[in-house]
């Protein structure tokens, strides 16, 4: 199968996974309880620490070098995000300490296993081109969550500069892959790549759910 082939199959194959990430029952959300903005924001800050960390990992990790200007410029992005989450927290009232260590109770699943990744075509297949897409499509579900709250300034926060930045990245991871899965052996890593990445984000998603009726939060 040629490069640009497999890569439009594998968008098919993701974006038919990825409808799992929005079930009809979680779209309309009642904002009650503990299920807020500024919670899910607080998720938010986790994730955006971890993608900046596992992009920064990877570009040292790797001596071609379109590859680790793309992750660079992902690193830069997220840890941006960063900043402006934790900023939007801080203008929302929100004392400093309760979101001073993200990480705190350690690094999570999805995270390890994109860090257990050893070639480069597996980690653009995961996490630029699978992970980005997934943090697309939630970050939409967190934009409405926010209009349904009143909270236009945090809805705008991931419209306008977000969501467009990891639209970028997931582009980059496209075109990586156009030039990096060339051959079967690539393109069958690749694909296992994305389809777990795939699946521990639906995963962790339902166990979000369940365990303390979070969804809608924002990122991957």
């Amino acid at each position: 199968m040629s490069a640009e082939d497999f890569v439009s199959a594998l968008d098919a194959e993701n974006h038919v996974l990825l409808s799992r990430l929005a079930p009809d029952d979680t779209l309309k959300p009642e904002v009650q309880g503990e299920l807020n903005v500024v919670n899910l924001l607080k998720v938010a800050l986790k994730n955006e620490v971890e993608a900046t960390e596992i992009a920064a990992r990877w570009l040292c990790a790797t001596d071609d070098v379109d590859v680790k200007m793309a992750f660079a410029r992902q690193a830069g992005d997220e840890a941006k995000h960063y900043r402006m989450i934790r900023d939007r927290l801080r203008a929302l009232g929100v004392p400093t300490a309760a979101y001073a260590n993200p990480l705190g109770k350690g690094y999570g699943p999805l995270f390890n296993y994109l860090d257990s990744l050893k070639t480069t075509v597996e980690r653009v297949a995961a996490g630029q081109f699978t992970r980005e897409a997934i943090a697309v499509v939630k970050n939409r579900q967190f934009i409405e969550f926010c209009e349904r709250a009143g909270d236009r300034e945090t809805a705008a926060l991931y419209r306008d500069v977000i969501e467009p930045d990891e639209r970028y990245h997931q582009q980059l991871g496209r075109e990586l892959l156009l030039r990096l899965a060339t051959t079967a052996d690539a393109q069958a890593a690749a694909r296992q790549a994305a389809r777990r990445t795939l699946q521990l984000a639906d995963e962790l998603q339902r166990a979000a759910l369940t365990t303390a009726g979070i969804h809608h939060a924002p990122g991957c």
